[in-house]
């Protein structure tokens, strides 16, 4: 009676477990699913990335949502491919964010109307190499967190000096 009371629970309690182990594991994977853009601090502030934390770009010939880029461009500006369910980081609008169509059928993404691009030249994260290119056509930018083109910020600018006892500036 006591061994058939322990198998009982065995198969009652056992496979409960294994259920909360696969949830657990399955909540797991999903939190730690990369967003498909973020934002990175670099040299020009803020700018979107990819999940490999590379800095996007958008080429200043583009048509809203609609890429110029194919060939030898894209073998060098290779597209910022689609995932099938893009997760966006803090800071960027699910609304600017659309996935598009190429002219051979792949899905790109795209944000604020600007079909996004990696850069060969960048070889690691935080590299901005390609911001200013001039090639294929246009003008390569990153893009910042509203969708336009980043802009190296403003240096600051150091304090007046102090005027000295006698009225003039010390220096």
């Amino acid at each position: 009676m006591i061994r058939s009371r322990r198998a009982l629970i065995a198969l009652l309690v056992v496979p409960a477990l294994i259920v909360a182990l696969v949830a657990s594991v399955g909540a797991d994977a999903a939190k730690s699913k990369p967003k498909a853009l973020s934002l990175r601090s670099t040299s020009l502030g803020k700018v979107i990335v990819d999940k490999k934390k590379r800095t996007l770009y958008m080429l200043s010939s583009d048509g809203k949502n609609k890429s110029t880029c194919s060939g030898p461009c894209a073998s060098n500006w290779p597209p910022a491919k689609a995932p099938k369910n893009p997760r966006l980081g803090t800071g960027l609008k699910k609304g600017k964010l659309k996935v598009i169509t190429r002219s051979d059928g792949s899905k790109q993404l795209a944000y604020a109307g600007h079909p996004l691009y990696e850069f060969i030249g960048d070889s690691k994260p935080g590299d901005v190499n390609g911001e200013g290119v001039v090639a294929f056509g246009g003008t390569w930018h990153a893009v910042n967190r509203s969708g336009t083109a980043a802009k190296k910020p403003a240096a600051q600018s150091a304090p007046a000096p102090a005027p000295s006892p006698s009225g003039g500036y010390a220096y």
